[in-house]
């Protein structure tokens, strides 16, 4: 650090991204991004005519996407508010409701700690079950605001609307947020939900399901009052925070609901089929309700997986925490790519 950071941040640890090689012989699946290409409808809208634009700020307001979300997922413009990807929107919301603290489970999305230390939230560590699983009861009468992953990562497990419903009702002076960045993947979505709690933030992400992670959209959706004071925070800060062509592109991805329903779709098959397949060799695999996996082997370290994995050209994701290092998170690619993958792990663990 040098002598002129504010010493506020002096033991803040950033959130470390999934490796991002710009080898591309290797097979990506390290970092939960989709193995198909935009719809034919987004490429329409990523065209010289439009980039030609990009002299002009966008509108501020992202009124038409906000207005194309609002329609898809079945509520009022004033309950969404589009961010420059579902980071942008969790970060906005520890801002605006974590001043009496944060709960969230030990081994969950690694950047709502980095958050609650950005914004000096005082934090609850909340254990996952021995199966890895939330607890419902751990989120109950918390006094603080929940973060909640359904379904969950790395773990990929989730909760039921029913008990999404409890820790709601049982937390009524604080926000709950529900992150569904793998909703599309095996899960319904709690969104309907913001029409009857008022404490209910849902936040999702273009980044999977619509295949657009290099676009950095996503959006947060909840009572009105509670987007006005996210709206707050973001013109205060960011403005211009969805660029021109992802708006378009967010915009031209919500009209191709039946192009992505079906990469959807085949991401669920080749996930099951990789499970099936992982767990013939020995693997212990919790049941995935995302676009990735989370499986050990009980004879060969996660470490020594990805180490040798890599070598063998295939990128997954490994965490060096104590509860979880015997696993690795892996990405559902292409047929080819689960293929290979398995090929890969059948000589690593022979």
């Amino acid at each position: 650090m040098s002598r002129y950071m504010n010493s506020r941040y002096a033991d803040l640890k950033p959130y470390v991204p999934g490796e991002q090689p710009k080898d591309r012989i290797l097979i990506k699946l390290n970092t939960n991004e989709s193995p198909f290409a935009p719809s034919p409808a987004v490429m329409d809208v990523i065209n010289r005519e439009n980039a030609a634009l990009l002299r002009l700020y966008e509108d501020p307001k992202n009124e038409d996407l906000n207005l194309a979300i609002a329609g898809s997922v079945h509520v009022y413009p004033e309950m969404v508010m589009a961010t420059g990807g579902s980071d942008e929107a969790l970060d906005l919301a520890f801002m605006a409701f974590g001043e009496d603290g944060a709960a969230f489970a030990d081994e969950t999305y690694g950047f709502y700690r980095v958050l609650a230390d950005l914004h000096h939230i005082d934090t609850e560590i909340i254990p996952l079950k021995e199966d890895y699983s939330i607890d419902p009861g751990d989120y109950e009468h918390l006094g603080r605001m929940a973060v909640i992953a359904n379904p969950g990562a790395p773990t990929g497990l989730l909760l039921s609307r029913k008990e999404i419903e409890g820790i709601l009702k049982s937390n009524p002076d604080h926000v709950v947020i529900v992150d569904e960045a793998y909703v599309d993947f095996g899960n319904e979505s709690m969104i309907p939900l913001t029409s009857v709690y008022d404490n209910l933030l849902v936040v999702q992400t273009f980044s999977k399901s619509r295949n657009l992670a290099g676009a950095r959209i996503g959006f947060a959706c909840g009572n009105a009052q509670l987007i006005q004071d996210l709206n707050t925070l973001r013109n205060s800060r960011n403005p211009y925070n969805v660029t021109r062509l992802s708006q378009l592109a967010g915009i031209a991805a919500i009209r191709s609901a039946g192009y992505y329903r079906k990469c959807c779709d085949q991401i669920v098959h080749t996930r099951d089929w990789t499970e099936r397949a992982m767990r013939d060799l020995g693997f212990t695999v919790l049941d995935s309700h995302a676009n990735f996996v989370f499986a050990a082997h009980p004879s060969v370290s996660g470490q020594e997986v990805q180490r040798r994995l890599r070598e063998k050209g295939i990128l997954v994701r490994h965490f060096d925490h104590e509860r979880i290092r015997d696993f690795n998170r892996i990405t559902i690619g292409t047929e080819q790519d689960m293929q290979q993958l398995m090929e890969a792990l059948r000589e690593i663990v022979k």
